[in-house]
């Protein structure tokens, strides 16, 4: 792991675009007049035929999205998270998921890690109104690489996916050497565990996916041993991890910068409560909106850092 180098997965997402446009003349890319901040500008340099802003219209760029899909095109529907699930929620249900649009919604600038653009801009519903939709696939990658593996692994599937990416620069986790010490695969649906501590598992997701390893080693100098669950993909939820960290750990954490109604640790109360009874911890935005704050501040305030998440553990 690389924690002191950090990428903000929206640049990722830029990135890597690019690379899969060059491979795949069907990948277009819509935004919604926020191609400087969501990073679609990179693919618009290169394939600017293959780019469409449609303006601060972000029903309409659901719509238009989903037509190009009809003709066979993979269609990348990018804006902040706030206007891709809330905005234009109705063409997203009637008009991307109902139809099983081949549409692939990456919404930047997700939670209270947003930041300074306030409790307005600071989605914190988005994974919890996204997986109640039938057909869509829910995905929250936690860096760099998994990003990266992600964008590209998703236009292979024939169908609406969301992508829930953030604004912060967040530390590499995957970086080649921890991917071949740890014998770590990428596949869509199923968690990456880090670590076999037997008193606790931190399942975590997106942003909050190194906060939780560096929980881990803090803990660990505390002799406390923990496992972290890295859930990438939301749903479909990798049911078998879970039930597997609620039988071999003493305690089950979740922690994800979305609020706890609806979200990851709701996803995984339902799993456990259906298959294998467990007690779970949910750590995340308590009911309420975010404010206007520096994204680390914010990250403390509402208790998804590293030191709540050690506190949290050693409490219980």
């Amino acid at each position: 792991m690389m924690l002191d180098k950090k990428i903000a997965t929206r640049q990722s997402y830029g990135e890597a675009l690019a690379e899969l446009g060059e491979k795949n003349t069907n990948v277009v890319v819509l935004d919604a007049d926020l191609s400087g901040a969501t990073k679609t500008s990179i693919f618009a340099k290169k394939f600017p035929d293959r780019f469409f802003d449609i303006g601060i219209a972000e029903q309409d760029m659901m719509g238009t999205a989903a037509g190009l899909a009809t003709f066979g095109k993979i269609a990348y529907a990018s804006t902040f998270a706030v206007f891709a699930a809330g905005r234009a929620y109705d063409q997203v249900r009637n008009t991307i998921a109902h139809t099983n649009a081949n549409v692939k919604i990456c919404a930047t600038h997700a939670g209270t890690t947003v930041g300074e653009d306030g409790a307005t801009h600071q989605m914190l519903e988005d994974i919890g109104m996204m997986r109640a939709l039938p057909n869509m696939m829910v995905i929250s990658p936690s860096d760099d690489t998994q990003t990266k593996w992600i964008i590209k692994e998703i236009a292979k599937i024939n169908g609406p996916v969301y992508a829930r990416l953030s604004r912060l620069s967040t530390p590499i986790i995957y970086d080649e050497e921890f991917i071949k010490q740890n014998n770590i695969k990428f596949e869509i649906g199923k968690a990456i565990q880090i670590g076999d501590g037997m008193d606790a598992s931190i399942i975590a997701t997106g942003v909050t996916v190194a906060e939780a390893l560096k929980a881990q080693e803090k803990l660990k100098e505390q002799g406390i041993n923990v496992r972290v669950l890295d859930i990438h993909t939301i749903k479909p939820i990798d049911k078998d991890s879970i039930i597997k960290c609620a039988k071999e750990t003493k305690n089950i954490i979740t922690v994800e910068d979305h609020s706890i109604i609806g979200g990851l640790g709701s996803s995984v109360c339902e799993v456990l409560s259906e298959n294998y009874p467990a007690r779970v911890i949910r750590m995340g935005i308590k009911d309420t909106f975010g404010e206007s704050g520096k994204a680390e501040e914010l990250m403390k305030k509402y208790q998804i850092d590293c030191d709540s998440i050690v506190e949290k553990i050693k409490n219980i």
